[in-house]
């Protein structure tokens, strides 16, 4: 979809913004470009709908040659977002979100209702914010409705540069989670700035790791992580690359174990036995349909109630494919030695922390020799502890 072709920019004083970058972007895909300040990522992301002019090369989003096509026309089929929003303070929330359609030529009501559409899409109501005005809304709410405006023309393209880093921490980990929804519903095409390096590695389906004007490395985050490319990539990683790779390591099926399972209509006697015959200090607790009910300890008096009776909550689950850093918080959180696994409603097995070291290690392993995960064989040093 976006394609840049030995594209660099030099300025009149000699300074080279960028230099010789060829990459692409894939229909779909989000792409995070990330490195510190003055290294490029924002030249070549205003290339694209031509804010910046390259000085050499071409950069081409679907197949065309931007540099032939009007820059206004261009523009209004890109989505572009920006840290200060851009809203007009004399609109309300619906006129903002409905510019770019109306300027296209669309009628007002149908310029509305999609504006309307969009908004819902992220998180506004727009019978509650529509008739706001942007100083009546909160800084995240003021983000949410640039992306609104910016996908409400449906663009092939959306340009995000460092869009969620005027807000607060908290807020910014929310505004990134619906992004990623919304991104799953659309698929738009995104190039995305930031210089945040946990933001580009949570949002990136790939990631472009930029030195001076030049890209170091574009990969997959996780491939990021194990594997930099030299020194400058690793340094900029961070020294904890180990801890950041849990972000992008999803909980897969293999990584479980099966753990002592009892029925909620067993009796409590018959099931304490069963347990205590087998050694087990506890036993997770499944209806007649797989779904998770709890669990229970061995040392409960065997008492004529059934196990249903007896059940202790589980606090401590996680949805299949939730990253390994999930799963670690909520080890801390509840002080838990295994967390249920879940795939919607029904119960897959446990994740101990010996399981979730080796998920990480299986994930490093399947990246250095390009194999599938559950291929990997690992090696225990012996009497390593």
């Amino acid at each position: 979809m976006i394609r840049f072709e030995d594209v660099s920019k030099r300025y009149p004083d000699g300074t080279v913004a960028v230099d010789d970058l060829s990459f692409e972007v894939a229909e779909g895909e989000l792409v995070t470009l990330v490195g510190p300040s003055g290294c490029g990522k924002t030249t070549t992301m205003k290339m694209v709908n031509r804010l910046v002019e390259p000085s050499a090369g071409r950069v081409l989003v679907g197949g065309e040659d931007v540099a032939s096509v009007d820059p206004v026309r261009l523009r209004r089929r890109i989505g572009y977002v920006i840290q200060q929003v851009g809203l007009f303070p004399h609109r309300t929330v619906l006129e903002n979100t409905a510019t770019v359609p109306r300027l296209l030529g669309r009628q007002r009501a149908k310029a509305r209702r999609r504006a309307a559409e969009l908004l819902e899409l992220v998180g506004l109501d727009p019978s509650v914010h529509g008739d706001r005005y942007p100083d009546q809304l909160s800084g995240g709410q003021r983000q949410r409705v640039g992306v609104a405006r910016a996908l409400a023309a449906d663009p092939p393209v959306l340009l995000m540069d460092e869009p969620f880093g005027a807000v607060d921490p908290v807020v910014r980990e929310r505004l990134q989670d619906e992004f990623l929804r919304l991104q799953r519903t659309l698929r738009t095409t995104v190039l995305f700035v930031t210089h945040d390096i946990e933001e580009a590695i949570r949002l990136g389906d790939r990631m472009a790791v930029y030195g001076q004007g030049r890209i170091e490395q574009f990969d997959v985050p996780a491939r990021i992580l194990g594997a930099p490319a030299g020194p400058y990539v690793a340094e900029f990683m961070g020294a904890d690359r180990g801890l950041k790779r849990l972000s992008v390591t999803r909980v897969e099926p293999g990584d479980l174990e099966q753990p002592p399972v009892v029925r909620s209509h067993d009796g409590v006697g018959d099931a304490v036995a069963r347990m205590r015959a087998a050694g087990d200090r506890w036993a997770v607790v499944l209806d007649d349909s797989g779904r998770l009910c709890g669990w229970v300890p061995a040392d409960l008096a065997p008492t004529g109630d059934t196990v249903e009776r007896q059940t202790r909550r589980m606090e401590a689950w996680l949805p299949l494919g939730a990253s390994l850093k999930q799963a670690f918080s909520v080890m801390l959180q509840y002080d838990a030695g295994w967390i249920a696994v879940l795939d919607g409603d029904r119960f897959l097995g446990v994740l101990t922390p010996t399981r979730l070291h080796e998920a990480l290690r299986r994930s490093i392993g399947a990246d250095d020799r390009d194999i599938p995960r559950d291929q990997v064989e690992l090696v225990t040093i012996p009497g390593a502890r």
